[in-house]
């Protein structure tokens, strides 16, 4: 057991997030030259890497689907502290970021991670089976809440521009909130079996089988270790944001890019965890992963923003514009008529790739 705990120890997923944090510690508050940028990016991309690793050894001793929510919340937790704290440095710039970053959140797990895990999972098994009755519902709770607080900004009439009212502001959180909640009932209790892996052969599989479960006591120290590469993805992510947003600016891109790559960064963690379910013939997994992320993306920013809000100066753009709305429309048909039979093969993957790949070129050359 000690040589165990030791050789868990030696682990370099150990060591990377409090290398992390001290590099976090000392380069907080300072303005960084390029290589200290490039050091710091470095170790950011190391703390990711660790916290995918340390999330799904929770998982793994947790079970599905509970193991989804570790990664969602997670990377949701890390979202709404990168916006929250570039909003309240940057000023006018960043009064469409939330929108920006949630919407790009929607569109790279709804067609990226979910088009990549149908298309890994279809080359190597031909077709890849999922549960329609579990994912059905997590795309109608994504469609709704994205509606309700990406779309209706643009139609209300309460304040001029694309936003909500305090009041609307606070009953769209109150019900974005509410929703998330009442999906994670219906998927860690009422209806856990519509989310649980399911083989090609149509095996519903309760437990990884292949491998033993860790132990409770690795599962606590990943916990902490998870916890401690999550605090050093924001901070690095907060100190080298500037020269994400320099480099933005000086290639003449718009101010939404920056949304786009806080979007992609977060949801790196997930992106690689869907990709091995994949591989593993675990779809139902990635399925859970990548609809999961985008409903908290949605369900839990939203609330948070609105609560900062209370304290940020300045309008909070939610509103998406026409171009958006289009391609948020089309990736909720898309995904539907890919959900509803239950199995899809390469075509669907590709044309979610597409989707994704139409919104990336979209959001630098619109």
């Amino acid at each position: 057991m000690a040589a165990k705990i030791s050789s868990y120890l030696s682990h370099w997923t150990t060591y990377v997030p409090v290398v992390a944090v001290a590099t976090l510690i000392l380069t907080w508050g300072r303005d960084l030259p390029p290589p200290l940028v490039i050091i710091s990016a470095l170790f950011l991309a190391g703390a990711v890497l660790a916290a995918v690793h340390h999330a799904e050894v929770v998982a793994h001793r947790v079970g599905e689907p509970f193991g989804s929510l570790v990664l969602a919340v997670a990377v949701t937790i890390i979202e709404v502290a990168l916006i929250v704290t570039l909003m309240i440095s940057g000023g006018e710039k960043t009064q469409a970021l939330a929108r920006d970053t949630v919407f790009a959140a929607v569109m790279i797990t709804c067609n990226g991670i979910l088009g990549l895990s149908l298309l890994v999972g279809a080359l190597r098994r031909r077709v890849a089976v999922f549960n329609p009755e579990g994912t059905g519902g997590a795309l109608a709770a994504v469609a709704t809440i994205a509606a309700l607080s990406l779309v209706l900004p643009s139609f209300t009439t309460s304040r001029p521009g694309p936003q909500f009212s305090p009041a609307q502001l606070g009953f769209a959180a109150v019900a974005s909130l509410g929703l998330y909640l009442l999906f994670v009932l219906v998927q860690t209790r009422r209806h856990r079996d519509y989310f649980l892996p399911i083989t090609t052969a149509g095996k519903v599989i309760d437990a990884e089988e292949h491998l033993e479960p860790p132990s409770t006591r690795a599962a606590q120290v990943s916990l902490g270790l998870l916890l401690v590469a999550l605090i050093a993805v924001v901070g690095l992510a907060k100190g080298v944001s500037p020269a994400i947003e320099d480099a933005v600016a000086g290639a003449g891109l718009p101010q939404a890019v920056v949304g786009v790559v806080i979007a992609l960064l977060v949801l790196l963690p997930e992106t690689i965890a869907a990709v091995r379910a994949a591989a593993r013939d675990r779809i139902q997994t990635s399925l859970n992963l990548a609809l999961g992320s985008a409903m908290a993306s949605i369900g839990l920013t939203i609330p948070a923003i609105a609560i900062a809000m209370i304290w940020l100066d300045g309008p909070l753009l939610l509103g998406l514009g026409g171009t958006q709305m289009v391609l948020l429309a089309l990736t909720v048909a898309v995904g539907t008529l890919t959900v509803v039979p239950g199995r899809a093969n390469v075509l669907q993957g590709g044309i979610h790739l597409g989707l994704l790949a139409v919104f990336l070129f979209l959001a630098a050359s619109p």
